[in-house]
């Protein structure tokens, strides 16, 4: 496998969310960062040149290499903002369904808009997430 190219660096977090087009989802972007602060405990940090990362966590492949990644994130993209639920959304079902409007990946949840979401839920969201990686894997 080849090494991760996107790494937990020192960018300015505050610069790139200010650096965002759209001032509805910079908004959008500083709400998720203040949920993700909430559910981690931790300062949020650039991960590359456009993802903003919460704390992280240590797990090894199937070859024994060591690597690190964010407990959960976010990235403001163009057709919506990606949000990092790293566990996936299987164990999540219920919550899920009362979330609103949304697509997703493997573990993104893509989100047009705030507004789509129950805010509410998406921190619950967020906040379990963060808790089942905890409860797997060693965590910063």
């Amino acid at each position: 496998m080849a090494e991760l190219k996107t790494k937990k660096n020192n960018a300015s977090v505050a610069e790139f969310i200010k650096g965002i087009d759209d001032p509805a989802q910079r908004t959008d972007c500083r709400k998720i960062s203040a949920m993700m602060k909430k559910a981690t405990g931790s300062r949020p940090k650039m991960w590359g040149t456009s993802i903003v990362g919460f704390g992280s966590y240590s797990y090894s492949n199937s070859a024994g290499k060591d690597y690190e990644w964010m407990l959960t994130g976010f990235s403001p993209r163009k057709q919506a903002t990606s949000i990092y639920i790293m566990p996936g959304f299987k164990k999540f079902d219920a919550l899920m369904k009362k979330l609103g409007r949304y697509k997703t990946g493997k573990s993104c949840l893509y989100v047009k808009r705030l507004d789509d979401v129950d805010e509410g839920v998406l921190q619950q969201l967020i906040d379990e997430s963060v808790q089942h990686m905890r409860n797997i894997y060693s965590t910063k």
